[in-house]
Order: C-alpha cells, then sequence, then structure tokens
C-alpha cells in the first residue's frame, strides 16, 4: 500500500482521534490490565516496558532442580522457531514458522487443538527471507489474535474460532516481488495494530505501519527514511540529541534517491510509554551492505526512535551507527525502566543492548544519551560513544580505522571485526529483574572478515554486496556466547556466563529468583542472580524461541519452542552445509562474483553464519516442538 500525502493524512487521522478516544483508551487498558496478571502471558515481551519478568515465583532457586518435562507439541514445521506462545486464560496459542500455522491448544484439556489457522502463501517469499522463514509471534487484542504473516500479510483470527475477522496487505507485493517479508510479532496499543517490515537486504525500505484493530484499516505509516511527509517527522520538533532534526532529514545525507532503496527495516520489537504516548523500536541497516556505495550518515537507518502512538510523529530519534559499514542493525528491543538512579539523578529511562556492542541507557522522554557502553569486551570496531554535548561528534562511535570497510575500500577483506554482522546481540530479547535492578541479555561473541563489492539494485533481487566470515574473537576461548548480568545504570557487566554457542534465546526472569534461558545445541537452562547454574534439559532441537511462563490450575509453568534456525542456524534450516546448496545461495545473492574454493563458498554461505555455526550440526538437528515444563505433581 502506498503511503499518500500526509499533510492531509496527519490532519484527518487528528479528527478521527476524538471519535476514537473512548475506544481507544478501553483497548488499552484491557490489555495492561491483562498484563498485570501472571498466570498469564498476553503479550510476547510480558508487558509494554519489554520487561519479560515474571511475578510468578512457585518456580524458585531452590526447587528449580527438580523440574520436568509436562507434555510437549510438535508444530509439524523444520525450520527456526522464534517468539513464543500467549496464554490467554485456558488457552495457549502457539505459531511457527512459514507456512505462519497457528495453534489455539486448550489447557484444560490435554493440548487439545481447538483450531488451526494455516494460511496460503506464495511459495517464493521464502526465498526472500534472508535470515530463515522465522516468525517471532503472534499478538493479542480486543478478542483478536493478529499474525504478520511471512508474505507481509496482516491477519487478525477470531481468539475462539480461528477465523478470519479482517486481512491486510503491509508490503506492495505478497509474492516477493519487492523483497518485502514479514518477521516481526505484532504489537497492539490502544486501538491500533503495529507491525514493521523485513527485507533490507534486497532494499526494501523500512517503515512502522499502524492498522485499526477493529478493521484493519491503516491509521498511518511511517518510514525510515525518505521526505519529512514520509517519515512523519517534524523539522522544528523532532529531535537528535537535543536539537531540531531540521527539513528533510531523512534524506540529506543520503546521496541522490539512494534512500528510496534505503533499508532501515522495522523486524523488531516494539515497546510503549502509556503515560508519555509513546512507541518505541529500532531500525535496521542501510541498504546495501557496501558503504561505499552510499556516502553520508544514511538517516534514519540504525536509529533508535520514538513516535506518538496516535499519529506515528517522531518526538525524538537517535542514530546509533551513522553509515553503518558492519550491519549493525538497531532493531533489538527498547526496555522501559521508571526510576532508574543515573548518574545521581532518577530518571526513567530506555535501555537498549545494540547489534553493535554498546548498551545505551537514554531518558525516554527525551532523548537524552546517559550511558553507551560496551556489553562484550571483545567489540573492537569503535572505542567508545563519543558522550561530550559541546563536542561535534557527540552521541557518534569513534570508528577504529583498521577495522572501517568504509576506509579500507571495495574489494578488500577487513579482517578481525569485532562483534560480527549478527551483533553482540541480535533480536533475542533480554529480561529485567525489579528485583536486582538488572538486566539479564543472551549475546553473541563472534568476530567477522567483512569485503564489500558493488553491487546494483533490482526489485525483488538480493542487494547484499558483502562477502562475510565469521569465527570466535581471538584468544583461545572458543566460546561463541555468553550469558550475561548488566548494570545499565553503570553500563557495566556484573557477571557472564560463557556457552559454546551464540545464545539466541530470548530470557526471562522471575519473582522466584530464578532467570531462564535456552541454547543452540537445545538446553534450556536456569540460572540464580549470580549466575550458578541450577537446572538444564536439553529439548529435541536447538532453542531460539523465547523462554515463557504462564500459572494453570495453581501450577506455574515454563514453555519453550525450539527448533533450530534464524541467522546462526541457517546452514542447518536452509541446508547451506552441502556445498551444492551453499553455492547455490551464492548464485543467487552475490551478483556473478566468485566466492573461492568449496571450503569458502560454504564457509562465506548465510551471509557470513554457516562456516561460524558449522560445528552446531554435531549437537542438534531440525525439529519444531513446544516444551512445557513444571514441577512434580
Amino acid at each position: 500500500m502506498r503511503v499518500f500525502a500526509k499533510t492531509a493524512y496527519l490532519l484527518t487521522t487528528a479528527a478521527l482521534m476524538s471519535f476514537g478516544a473512548v475506544h481507544m483508551t478501553s483497548a488499552n487498558e484491557e490489555l495492561m490490565k491483562m498484563a498485570e496478571n501472571p498466570k498469564d502471558w498476553v503479550m510476547q515481551t510480558g508487558d509494554y516496558a519489554n520487561t519479560r519478568f515474571s511475578k510468578l515465583n512457585q518456580i524458585t532457586k531452590d526447587n528449580v532442580k527438580n523440574l520436568q518435562v509436562k507434555w510437549s507439541f510438535s508444530t509439524g514445521v523444520l525450520r527456526g522457531h522464534e517468539g513464543g506462545p500467549l496464554i490467554i486464560g485456558d488457552v495457549m496459542y502457539v505459531h511457527a514458522p512459514f507456512p505462519n500455522t497457528v495453534y489455539a491448544l486448550d489447557l484444560n484439556n490435554d493440548g487439545k487443538i481447538l483450531w488451526k489457522y494455516e494460511p496460503k502463501q506464495d511459495p517464493n517469499v521464502i526465498g526472500i527471507m534472508c535470515c530463515d522463514t522465522v516468525n517471532r509471534g503472534v499478538a493479542y487484542g480486543d478478542g483478536k489474535i493478529i499474525l504478520n504473516q511471512a508474505d507481509t500479510t496482516v491477519v487478525a483470527l477470531d481468539a475462539k474460532t480461528g477465523k478470519v475477522v479482517w486481512s491486510v496487505k503491509n508490503g506492495e507485493q505478497t509474492d516477493g516481488g519487492k523483497g518485502e517479508s514479514g518477521t516481526s510479532a505484532p504489537v497492539v496499543i490502544k486501538d491500533k495494530v503495529l507491525v514493521g517490515v523485513s527485507g533490507a537486504e534486497f532494499g526494501v525500505r523500512g517503515w512502522l505501519a499502524a492498522y485499526n484493530l477493529a478493521d484493519g484499516k491503516l491509521a498511518w505509516k511511517a518510514y525510515s527514511e525518505g521526505p519529512d511527509a514520509d517519515t512523519l517527522i517534524d523539522p522544528e520538533k523532532t529531535t537528535h540529541l537535543g536539537k531540531p532534526v531540521g527539513k528533510d532529514s531523512g534524506t540529506n545525507t543520503w546521496e541522490g534517491e539512494q534512500w528510496k532503496t534505503g533499508g532501515g527495516t522495522t523486524w523488531g520489537w516494539y515497546s510503549y510509554d502509556p503515560k508519555l504516548n509513546l512507541v518505541y523500536y529500532g531500525t535496521g541497516n542501510p541498504s546495501t551492505w557496501n558503504p561505499v556505495q552510499r556516502p553520508g550518515d544514511n538517516r534514519w537507518s540504525m536509529t533508535i526512535m520514538a513516535r506518538d502512538a496516535d499519529t506515528g510523529v517522531a518526538k525524538w530519534l537517535y542514530q546509533m551507527t551513522p553509515h553503518d559499514e558492519w550491519d549493525f542493525d538497531g532493531i533489538n528491543e527498547m526496555i522501559l525502566v521508571d526510576g532508574m538512579e543515573v548518574g545521581g539523578a532518577k530518571r526513567d529511562v530506555l535501555v537498549h543492548f545494540d547489534r553493535n556492542g554498546f548498551a545505551y541507557t537514554m531518558d525516554r522522554a527525551t532523548g537524552e544519551l546517559l550511558v553507551a557502553k560496551k556489553y562484550d569486551p571483545a567489540v573492537n570496531w569503535a572505542t567508545e560513544v563519543n558522550m561530550d554535548p559541546s563536542s561535534d561528534q557527540y552521541g557518534r562511535p569513534q570508528v577504529v580505522a583498521k577495522y572501517s570497510t568504509q576506509q579500507n575500500g571495495e574489494d578488500t577483506n577487513t579482517t578481525g571485526i569485532c562483534p560480527a554482522a549478527l551483533g553482540t546481540k541480535d533480536q533475542q530479547p533480554a529480561a529485567y529483574s525489579p528485583k536486582t535492578g538488572l538486566f539479564y541479555v543472551p549475546t553473541n561473541h563472534v568476530c567477522m572478515d567483512y569485503e564489500p563489492y558493488k553491487v546494483s539494485y533490482t526489485a525483488g533481487q538480493p542487494y547484499v554486496g558483502a562477502t562475510v566470515s565469521m569465527y570466535p574473537p581471538p584468544g583461545g576461548e572458543g566460546n561463541m556466547g555468553n550469558f550475561i548480568a548488566w548494570d545499565a545504570a553503570k553500563g557495566e557487566i556484573v557477571w557472564s556466563k560463557p556457552e559454546q554457542f551464540s545464545v539466541w534465546s530470548g530470557a526471562l526472569a522471575t519473582d522466584g529468583d530464578v532467570i531462564f534461558y535456552g541454547t543452540l545445541e537445545g538446553y534450556i537452562k536456569a540460572v540464580d542472580h549470580d549466575g550458578n547454574e541450577l537446572y538444564k534439559f536439553k529439548t529435541p532441537s536447538g532453542i531460539i524461541g523465547n523462554v515463557t511462563p504462564y500459572e494453570h490450575n495453581g501450577k506455574q509453568y515454563i514453555a519453550v519452542l525450539s527448533g533450530v534456525g534464524g541467522w546462526a542456524g541457517i546452514g542447518l534450516a536452509g541446508g547451506l552445509l552441502s556445498p551444492d546448496n551453499a553455492a547455490a545461495w551464492h548464485g543467487a545473492v552475490d551478483q556473478g562474483r566468485a566466492q573461492g574454493d568449496e571450503a569458502a563458498v560454504v564457509g562465506t554461505a548465510g551471509l557470513g553464519a554457516v562456516g561460524g555455526y558449522a560445528a552446531l550440526a554435531d549437537y542438534t538437528t531440525l525439529g519444531g516442538q513446544l516444551t512445557v515444563f513444571g514441577l512434580p505433581d
């Protein structure tokens, strides 16, 4: 759907706001009230603040060692299973990767399938999903289950029957012809469904769209790049680090009309502050991966955005990685915490663990930058983020020339960059515990070599322009992941627990003083507040899903999807460990560029992840399953 003239559109939206005010308030209050009930899990991240904290406390650090499998459910899909189920009353809603099947399971009747929804989608969509056919889960609001399909169709299903209430195209095409895809979990805020788009590796210009929860009609659409009318930016009132951004800030740091294929897609998580009425999210990498082809800061890719929930108009922006040279998408979740003491003052903050390896603590009302520190010691592409407001470098990372793919140039292999393109943390969401005041973060401990090369844009075709290989940081540690506790007020790691592979699952903190996460080999693990391992169990496949709590009939349970895949597991999920399949992948992506011998072809497939995670095949294999754990009866 093409966006139309925004000036007239905003006036129309404003005129309609008063008409819908009563419904907006009630819909918002319904979900907020439901989220306060710890027995249910009504949002993918638990609440609007994205804390992933559960007030359930039957499972404690003393008895968690007694957990046992209570039941399991196969999704029937053999690709990467991100996200997690929703639990509303006596019903659990389980989703799967493409073809994006949704199941409603009766918790009162041995998980009986109450209904099943399996959309019919063009199989061409599979080929334009860059990093596996993942889906990060469904949303709930006003008696509807909202699904963001791979083909960008957004569907509202009756939560009781599974029947389609409404359906809308979020992208321009549903056959993959524009390279647009849907992988993110929607979120319901007030009377709207907010949903983003994937496809920066195909030159898709990112956006966040808001659809009316009642009927699916478009309420507003905010692009990441473009003129002010497209980005919904007020040149005088929208700020970046406290200063107005000025006219057409979404075009004037691009060369010519490159912003039209500029990336900045929005496939991560979305949070909401009801007091400020602001929605927070991040935008992804600019297109292409070859920085030499797109001079300038490439605003507003790689940016934290704070937008008015009713109109979409941006209040403040912060670009974390200007002129990205490493594919450090900024889409990771924003976690909202009230009253954090930072620098001797109480602040209502936003905390963001970026792919670029820096963790940011910001005043979420103003966008003031409070803390920006590395949360993995291996990070080397920049020395620091400049924190001096009087400097012309304020807020900018200080890039190390040795690791600059821009400075080293096209057709030069820049080696030893840390982190790798998949970042110190990708979309796998962290958790925050109000009991400890700490954040529990699943991380990647991976470095890369990165060689950019010239590519041309064709709609619906890969627009990457870089050869990447990945490996653990030098020094002999060998581990590719850590699970860490982070103090966001000080910008310090409190403790770090090494893992053999990246920790690609979403974390969960609980009132029982237990923190849960999953591993790529397939273990669900429980640790205490000091990082001591209390429990582990190996599920049938690698875990890239998010650990989910609920209570039913007076008993607490822990659920998790296993099913290896995602970017880290694309070698297994996409069959790219096979030299023939890896060569075919390169043939589709590399625009004729030769990649070397067979080992190099396999090692650099999957945008570099296949070689880095090849050993994962020794520990797990494909399979989609929900496993539910509980204490002995």
